[in-house]
């Protein structure tokens, strides 16, 4: 019996790339899972429920449980009823992995504010709603006396960790996914809930023909989806015994990212500095300082 077996897990963005590869690990585990797909195109256009609804007959022709969800995850009442459907359907709910995102890629100068918004609100609200309202199931099982064992798992990503040429919006709202993660499992861990965070590198229609060949190559494939889904399904579990990190992910292999820390203090002493002495102040704490990840295209 594996450690998600029964579970009731929401996947949003599961009908293609690395949500599916999710949807698929989960319920190979014997998890009933909810795969919430809009449909849309690489860069947020069209939409239908086709891809959903073929990743939900793949999972119940493995013997598995699924059912599909249409819901834009970023609008609030969408959102609430997507996590009702699961709870309406199996009881409660036990795992969300908020997945759903698309690209509009523009150097920040040339940037529309259509381009801007869109993605910022699929990839930081799409994050956030859903969550909020999961959270609302959570407490009300918590505070009825239940011991809850809620897993969140956000999908960061390394533009959002170290910057992205090209891709300032998408950037912006994962290292926002990032700090969201950090500040959910601050505040949530005492209704039960751990909140972690992925950062993954694969091929997926985002990046395929952007950063990696369209098509997989023969043999081992590094940037495979389903090499990240490992992690995603042990942090969705109740064998979890962490909260409040970020990993990056790819191939056989994993990292955690530590984020922002306290770099070294340089000082005047119980006094205010000068302006002149502030620029010494910032290289003298510059100097002691590791150097930073350089941005991605750079």
């Amino acid at each position: 019996m594996s450690s998600n077996d029964g579970r009731v897990v929401i996947i949003t963005g599961a009908a293609r790339g690395l949500g599916r590869a999710h949807a698929v690990a989960f319920a190979a585990q014997g998890a009933r899972v909810v795969v919430n797909d809009l449909g849309v195109d690489r860069d947020g256009s069209g939409g239908t429920s086709d891809a959903a609804n073929e990743v939900v007959a793949e999972i119940l022709a493995m013997g598995g449980e699924a059912v599909s969800n249409a819901a834009d995850v970023a609008d609030w009442v969408q959102s609430r009823a997507m996590i009702a459907q699961a709870i309406d359907m199996w009881g409660q709910l036990d795992t969300l992995v908020c997945n759903a995102g698309f690209l509009r890629d523009r150097m920040l100068a040339g940037m529309s504010e259509d381009e801007w918004d869109s993605v910022t609100r699929v990839h930081l609200k799409g994050h956030f709603a859903p969550a909020r309202h999961a959270i609302e199931h959570w407490r009300e099982r918590a505070k009825a006396g239940e011991t809850v064992d809620a897993r969140l798992v956000n999908t960061s990503s390394g533009a959002g960790l170290m910057g992205s040429i090209g891709q300032g919006n998408y950037a912006s709202a994962k290292a926002a996914i990032a700090l969201l993660t950090v500040q959910q499992a601050a505040e949530w861990g005492r209704y039960g809930v751990a909140a972690n965070a992925v950062a993954p590198d694969a091929r997926t229609r985002m990046t395929a023909g952007v950063f990696y060949d369209a098509e997989p190559p023969e043999g081992w494939d590094e940037k495979s989806p389903e090499n990240v889904s490992p992690l995603v399904v042990w942090l969705g579990s109740q064998e979890c015994d962490i909260t409040g990190r970020i990993f990056e992910c790819t191939g056989g292999q994993l990292n955690v990212c530590d984020g922002w820390q306290h770099g070294p203090v340089a000082s005047v002493g119980e006094r205010r500095m000068t302006v002149d002495e502030a620029g010494r102040l910032v290289h003298e704490s510059l100097d002691a300082a590791p150097d930073p990840a350089p941005v991605f295209g750079t």
